[in-house]
Formats: structure tokens, sequence, C-alpha cells
């Protein structure tokens, strides 16, 4: 089989703040920018992967869930444990000082975990979890 990622919803709260965030803060190209019922899905992905794509999406504008599973998705963003977002750099230690520099809210600084990965992570304006991984 010859399958591939070619896009991955993470769920927001405040489209312009998702957009400055993926956009101003981590350099991602806006690929789609689409309203509609008072609601916005916006489109990023690194540049140069043409063919990955995140889409943030707002999680109130899905008409199968309930009043009660909305204030729950709600409740999970802000602790950050709904979505979660692994990215990767050749160059942890200066991404990582890009972000701790804007307004990113720093969970961990660049760790060596036990399982072998050298990684830091933030949460995005959404609360979303977003950790960075070193790759050679």
């Amino acid at each position: 089989m010859d399958i591939t990622i070619h896009s991955s919803f993470l769920p927001h709260d405040d489209p312009d703040a998702s957009l400055a965030f993926y956009r101003d803060t981590l350099g991602f190209e806006v690929r789609n920018d689409v309203g509609y019922g008072g609601f916005r899905w916006i489109t990023v992905g690194p540049p140069g992967q043409p063919g990955t794509s995140i889409v943030l999406y707002p999680p109130a504008a899905n008409p199968g869930i309930t009043d009660d599973e909305r204030r729950t998705i709600a409740e999970m963003m802000a602790k950050g444990t709904y979505g979660i977002l692994v990215l990767a750099s050749k160059d942890l230690d200066g991404t990582f000082e890009k972000l701790q520099a804007s307004d990113a809210e720093v969970v961990q600084e660049p760790t060596d975990q036990p399982y072998g990965i050298r990684d830091c992570a933030f949460r995005d304006p959404a609360g979303n979890l977003i950790r960075i991984n070193q790759v050679s």
C-alpha cells in the first residue's frame, strides 16, 4: 500500500489566535481559511510539505454532539488533554528558544526522555499539547 498522512484535525476555540500561532509563531503556511455558519476552519501546513496539513476546526460545529459533550470538549481543551500534535525539528533548542520568546505556553523545556527521544512541549492558544521531537 502507498498511504500518506494528508491532513489531521486539531480543535480551536479562537480562530484568530490559532491562526497567529500556527502561521506567525510556527511559520506554517495558510492553505485554506473557510468560514461557514459563524464557524471557521483553517488549514495550515509546514512549508515544503504541501501534502501534509493540519485543519484547525471548531469542535462546537459538529452537529452530532450534545451540549454536555461540547462542555466536556471545552474543559478537556482548557486542560490540554483533548488534542495533541507531535512535530519534529533538526534544531530543537533553537526552535524552543523562538517559541519561548513568543506567547506560547511552555509545558516542558528540552529534555532527554528515558525512552530515547529529546523533546519539548508547548500549548497552542486552544490548549492543545504540541510536542516537538529532535530529529537528525
